[in-house]
């Protein structure tokens, strides 16, 4: 079998390394340190949790982020004009595919979080597992705290995970979520001390490929597959209610600077 390992290096924000048991590590980062969502990132994603999910060289996948950091901000002014109807169709057709890519990784995803989740969570928890270190927070600074809709994929891997009425109540008053909570709503697996979680990861990672590779696989298809039908049905309709929230923030945020006239 060919090992696809060709794109390993095409992309700016996501490092990708495998070890010899194909234990694929997909870091994101900008720069080699915290990572700030942007619209390049958000367009290469796409095709790298694509490229991501068709190599079956990769036996388990971990997701984790550089800097003791998992995301941390959005670099708004990347995205340019959202009031712009062709600027909101590439957003949302990305935000779709991204999460669609990602739940189509068809082997055991395990999510390592240090420090911030702060933005795209629901990254983390499309994982089949997540392990948070102590000192890491879950937030949702880029949606109702920014005056936007959350209809991305949020809501809808929170309200899975955790259950409606948290997840609503998480969503429209974003205020940091501590790893000891998001394990006691059920989100979080495990959580180890501060700057262990990609070490615990990786020991799971072990543990999971002691299974065969077929059983392996069709149980993260399994168990993914209810959740997958969720983002195929809900996430789309989200984007579309975000995207009339955000054109509607940045039209009232341009008049609010209009000087007054004389």
């Amino acid at each position: 079998m060919r090992l696809q390992s060709d794109y390993f290096s095409v992309f700016d924000n996501v490092r990708l390394t495998r070890d010899a048991n194909g234990v694929l590590v997909a870091e994101f980062h900008n720069n080699g340190g915290a990572f700030v969502m942007s619209a390049q990132a958000h367009t290469e994603f796409v095709e790298a949790f694509y490229r991501i999910s068709q190599d079956r060289a990769n036996k388990i996948v971990i997701l984790t982020g550089a800097g003791g950091e998992f995301i941390t901000n959005v670099d708004w002014s990347s995205f340019g004009d959202v009031t712009d109807p062709g600027v909101w169709s590439q957003v949302h057709d990305e935000g779709v595919q991204v999460l669609e890519n990602i739940a189509n990784i068809r082997v055991p995803v395990i999510a390592a979080i240090e420090g911030r989740a702060h933005v795209h969570s629901d990254y983390a928890l499309l994982a089949s597992v997540i392990v948070a270190a102590e000192g890491a927070t879950f937030q949702d600074v880029a949606h109702f705290a920014a005056g936007v809709a959350p209809g991305d994929g949020i809501f809808t891997t929170w309200s899975y995970r955790a259950g409606a009425g948290r997840a609503e109540a998480f969503l429209l008053n974003p205020r940091p979520l501590t790893a000891r909570t998001a394990h006691e709503w059920g989100v979080v697996a495990e959580v180890v001390p501060n700057g262990k979680a990609l070490s615990r990861a990786r020991e799971l990672a072990e543990l999971y490929l002691k299974a065969p590779e077929v059983t392996r696989r069709n149980t993260r298809v399994h168990f993914i597959q209810p959740l997958k039908e969720r983002i195929v049905r809900e996430v789309g309709y989200g984007l579309s209610l975000e995207g009339a929230s955000s054109a509607d923030l940045a039209k009232s945020m341009r008049a609010k600077s209009k000087p007054a006239s004389a």
